[in-house]
C-alpha cells in the first residue's frame, strides 16, 4: 500500500484518526447514492425502452396510410411544417442531488385549412403524427437524463472505490504505524528510565561504601 509521507507524532496520529471517522462517517451516504442511482439507471432504461418500443409500433402503424399524403388534394400543403413543436416543455426532477430533466408536453402551432376541401382523415393524420413528434421528443429528454445519471454513477461510484480502497485503508495502516512507533518509543522511555534508576541506585552505593 502505498502512503505518503507521515509524521510519526501524537499530533499526526489525531489526524489521521479524526480523517478516518470522516471517511467511514462519509462512506454510508455515497454507498447510498451509488445504490439510488444504479435503481434510477434500470428504472429509466425500462421507460426508455418501452418508449422505443412504443414508437416502432406507432411507426409501424402510419407507415400503412402515410402514402396518403401523396393524394393530389393536398397539393399546396407542408405537414412536415405543422410537425415542428413550438416549443418542448419540461421540468427538473432531483434523483440524489442531481437534477435530471423530465418531458412535460411539446407544444405545436395550431393548423388552419379549409375542412370542406381537404379529406377528413388529414385531422386524424396530424393528431396522430404529432404524437409520434411528441413521443419522439420524450426520448430525447430520456436519453439525455439517464446520460447525465449514467455519468453522476460513474463518479460516485469512483468516489466510493476510492474511500473504500484507498483513503480508508491508508488512514488505518498510517495510523497503525504510528500507534506502533510511539509505543515503541513509550517502550523505550521506560526502558531508559528502568536503566537510569539502577544505574543511580548502583552509584548511590558506590557513594555508601566508600
Amino acid at each position: 500500500m502505498l502512503l505518503k509521507k507521515i509524521k510519526f507524532t501524537k499530533g499526526e496520529f489525531k489526524r489521521q484518526k479524526d480523517q478516518l471517522q470522516q471517511f467511514e462517517r462519509y462512506l454510508p451516504t455515497l454507498q447510498l447514492k451509488k445504490q439510488q442511482l444504479q435503481f434510477e439507471v434500470l428504472q429509466q432504461q425500462n421507460i426508455l425502452l418501452q418508449s422505443r418500443s412504443l414508437e416502432k409500433k406507432k411507426i409501424e402503424h402510419l407507415l400503412k396510410w402515410i402514402a396518403l399524403f401523396n393524394d393530389p388534394q393536398l397539393k399546396g400543403l407542408d405537414p412536415k411544417s405543422w410537425l415542428r413543436p413550438k416549443q418542448v416543455i419540461t421540468q427538473s426532477k432531483n434523483i440524489a442531488g442531481l437534477d435530471v430533466p423530465v418531458f412535460v408536453r411539446a407544444d405545436f402551432e395550431p393548423v388552419e385549412y379549409d375542412l370542406f376541401f381537404y379529406p377528413p382523415w388529414l385531422d386524424y393524420a396530424l393528431e396522430a403524427l404529432r404524437d409520434l413528434v411528441a413521443l419522439q421528443q420524450e426520448i430525447s429528454i430520456l436519453e439525455q437524463g439517464l446520460k447525465l445519471l449514467k455519468e453522476e454513477l460513474r463518479i460516485t461510484n469512483q468516489r466510493v472505490n476510492l474511500f473504500e480502497k484507498v483513503k480508508i485503508p491508508q488512514a488505518q495502516e498510517a495510523i497503525r504505524r504510528i500507534k506502533i512507533f510511539i509505543g515503541d518509543q513509550m517502550a523505550n522511555a521506560v526502558g531508559r528510565s528502568k536503566l537510569a534508576k539502577k544505574k543511580l541506585k548502583e552509584v548511590s552505593l558506590e557513594v555508601a561504601f566508600r
